[in-house]
């Protein structure tokens, strides 16, 4: 028997034998939340983005036809990085938002508290899955685009990019996490889909400047964290924003710390998960 085996067999009752963090478990856990929901990529993947690219048709045949222009480019430039991002945030909040309560619902929630993975491991493994939904959806936009007549969707900044694409399907896939530990049905999720995250991310300054508002809804669209990451996304792919970059790179990242926290706390007590 080697040493590492002897070890595991004389363990105390009670004592841990993973000490750290389980990278097996969190990456089998991970890989998992992928799987599930790659196994239907036409339906998670490829229908976001030809909807998003159907937008993209609508406003430019619509509006961009007449060479009107918006912080001075192209009308359809500057909403293709808007739906790039918009599709990624909806998309992020989808995955995590089925995840537990697929479980809570079958029963079968036991699979994800009973595996010997932490709080912030099984955190980790869920988020990371949408994310990863999110980063997927947004290529698939972006190819489509790329290949789209009279739509310039190359880069100009690609940390800026990476940094508010990234954080923005993060704060979505924690706040599709809290949204499922606290709904207890379908509906549930779906009412805060269609009357919190739908109307955030269409009235997050993707489709027009917030410079031409009023200065109340200016107000009101500033108060929006979806705001910061169209206008951020949108910066790596123009060079010019809404907002200030550095201002809402912070934000972002304070917001997720945030949210983090709070699934943290609640997967930790087990709230609507365990009777």
């Amino acid at each position: 028997m080697s040493d590492q085996a002897s070890s595991w067999v004389r363990s105390e009752p009670g004592v841990p034998t993973i000490r750290n963090v389980n990278w097996g478990g969190l990456r089998t856990l991970y890989v998992k939340e992928v799987r599930r929901f790659f196994k239907v990529q036409l339906q998670t993947v490829w229908a976001p983005a030809i909807t998003t690219l159907l937008f993209l048709v609508i406003f430019t045949v619509a509006l961009g036809r007449s060479g009107r222009s918006v912080l001075g480019v192209p009308f359809a430039d500057f909403i293709a990085p808007g739906l790039i991002v918009m599709g990624m945030l909806q998309n992020a909040f989808a995955n995590a938002s089925f995840s537990l309560l697929v479980g809570k619902i079958q029963g079968n929630i036991v699979d994800y508290l009973m595996p010997p993975l932490s709080t912030g491991e099984l955190i980790a493994a869920l988020v990371g899955a949408s994310v990863t939904r999110a980063v997927l959806v947004g290529c698939a936009v972006w190819l489509a685009m790329l290949l789209w007549p009279g739509v310039h969707v190359m880069p100009r900044h690609l940390a800026a990019v990476a940094w508010f694409g990234v954080m923005g399907a993060a704060m979505l896939g924690f706040f599709g996490l809290i949204t499922s530990i606290w709904a207890e049905k379908f509906d549930h999720a779906a009412a805060v889909t269609n009357f919190v995250v739908a109307p955030l991310s269409l009235l997050s300054g993707t489709f027009y400047s917030i410079h031409n508002l009023a200065p109340a809804f200016q107000a009101v669209s500033h108060a929006n964290p979806f705001f910061y990451v169209i206008s951020g996304f949108r910066y790596g792919f123009l060079g010019v924003a809404d907002s200030p970059v550095a201002f809402g790179a912070g934000l972002l990242l304070a917001i997720n710390l945030t949210l983090g926290a709070i699934c943290y706390a609640l997967l930790r007590r087990g709230w609507k998960l365990k009777s």
